[in-house]
């Protein structure tokens, strides 16, 4: 207990004030929690990893066609579709739910492998991303108003939800290094990117380092950024990105454009089949998802152990309820490609690590939880942010598809230890990798049906997202 508590929005051990409707809890800026000017300004800083989003989002929609071939407004589009994303995070920490929300990274690859199954018209791969993420948002509502989340997930065999991990890593991967891949034109500038940003996340030599030095441990908190801003600085140098034209003044948004060229009352709802053909891969980023949520809980929970001074509530069917509600609106009105999430884990592993070190630091997690996100909202809005920014984002989705799959297999990996289960997972990836959800979900069931239900011993029952550094990003 901290002696000298003195907040002066709550009692010691008390939950944050909030404004009770309909089951949520209200908590607004200002009213409920103060601002915290470290986490609005990283969140500011990476903003970078949230525009990472438009390489993903104009390829898989095609959206320079669907906008009649204007690349420029394309772009503007895109960065329109990651606002709208970036403000439905907002919500999770504004009706009850103590953490930052991001992106089903993992399932990234597989949904633009999806989209591209319906070929190269624009409005056929629109109407596929509105019926998967409207699907996405059915079952999370579904799941958490009847609280039937863990008995489902339970259902799926550790094999098997391994080897949706696996196949994502796979998929991650190959996208990026594959001949004709994402960084074909970029190679020097995205290697020297991925050294340093495995260097910040998971190199034992800088962690020993940084124990050491206040600058190397300041700089290492900013995980990918780093990475990202020599690979832009070392691609101008030598030719393989452009240099930025740096414009001033607000972002354009065109919203209007946005809504007309996206929304469902221009296209209308798609056809019956594009939502059955959505199924498959509506498991798949389910599963991924329910891990981070499990990870979510894991953070706010441990968080709340060590400050006593704030009881700290995390409800699983709400987080479902609030995620429910972010994919539908992005459904009817932007499709996101990358699909609305229920963790940034890098954004709250830093927010955790300062609420812990006491009131006086951060009144309230609720403070961490909003002004992180918001800071991104803000450098959205700023035109010199996107357009220095611009050239990088390529280079800087390669750095996020490699990471999403190292973290993702070697979670993949700690999931199964005995070879029964390690067999499944393998063939279940590969198959989803090579022949898509629908393929290797029929696997990963028919192998476990013919080997038997394999029972790995009591600490093996991981959860899909047992390590919080799967997806430091996103």
């Amino acid at each position: 207990m901290e002696q000298d508590f003195k907040s002066k929005y709550r009692k010691h051990g008390e939950e944050q004030p909030y404004i009770p409707f309909a089951g949520l809890k209200i908590r607004l800026p200002f009213i409920h929690y103060r601002f915290e000017v470290p986490e609005f300004a990283q969140g500011f800083i990476l903003v970078a990893v949230a525009l990472s989003a438009t390489a993903p989002i104009m390829e898989g929609l095609h959206l320079t066609d669907l906008l009649g071939g204007n690349a420029a407004l394309a772009f503007q589009v895109a960065v329109v579709i990651v606002m709208i994303n970036a403000l439905g995070t907002l919500l999770h920490p504004s009706l009850g739910d103590p953490v930052i929300p991001g992106w089903i990274t993992p399932a990234i690859p597989l949904t633009l492998a999806y989209l591209a199954s319906f070929g190269d018209d624009p409005v056929s791969r629109l109407h596929a991303m509105r019926a998967l993420q409207f699907t996405m948002c059915i079952v999370f509502i579904l799941l958490g108003a009847t609280g039937m989340a863990k008995k489902i997930i339970s259902i799926v065999p550790m094999s098997i939800r391994s080897g949706v991990l696996m196949g994502a890593a796979i998929l991650a991967v190959q996208g990026v290094i594959m001949p004709g891949g994402r960084m074909s034109g970029t190679e020097i500038s995205t290697i020297i990117g991925l050294v340093i940003t495995f260097l910040m996340l998971y190199s034992i030599h800088y962690r020993n380092a940084s124990n050491k030095s206040n600058i190397l441990r300041l700089i290492g908190k900013y995980g990918m950024l780093p990475g990202m801003v020599i690979a832009l600085i070392v691609g101008m140098i030598i030719g393989e990105l452009p240099i930025p034209t740096i414009e001033w003044g607000l972002t354009p948004m065109p919203f209007m454009e946005t809504f007309r060229a996206f929304s469902v009352f221009t296209h209308g709802l798609p056809p019956v089949g594009y939502f059955v053909s959505s199924i498959p891969l509506v498991v798949t980023a389910y599963i991924i998802a329910f891990g981070d949520i499990v990870t979510a809980e894991a953070i706010a929970n441990e968080a709340g152990t060590v400050r006593k001074d704030e009881k700290i509530v995390f409800n699983s069917n709400k987080s479902h309820i609030i995620l429910g509600i972010r994919n539908f609106i992005q459904s009817i009105i932007t499709p996101f490609v990358p699909l609305s999430g229920p963790l940034w884990t890098g954004g709250m592993i830093a927010v955790a690590e300062r609420y812990k070190t006491g009131h006086k630091n951060m009144d309230s997690i609720y403070c961490g939880v909003f002004w992180y996100p918001f800071g991104k909202v803000v450098a959205l809005c700023f035109a010199f942010i996107v357009t220095g920014l611009g050239p990088a984002l390529p280079v800087a989705m390669s750095i996020t598809m490699i990471v999403t799959g190292w973290a993702a297999g070697y979670v993949a990996i700690q999931m199964v230890k005995n070879r029964e289960a390690q067999g499944i997972a393998i063939l279940t990836g590969c198959a989803i990798a090579f022949q898509g959800p629908a393929v290797g979900l029929a696997v990963g069931v028919i192998c476990h049906l013919i080997i038997g239900a394999v029972k790995p011993p009591p600490e093996e029952k991981l959860s899909v997202s047992e390590t919080p550094q799967r997806r430091e990003k996103a």
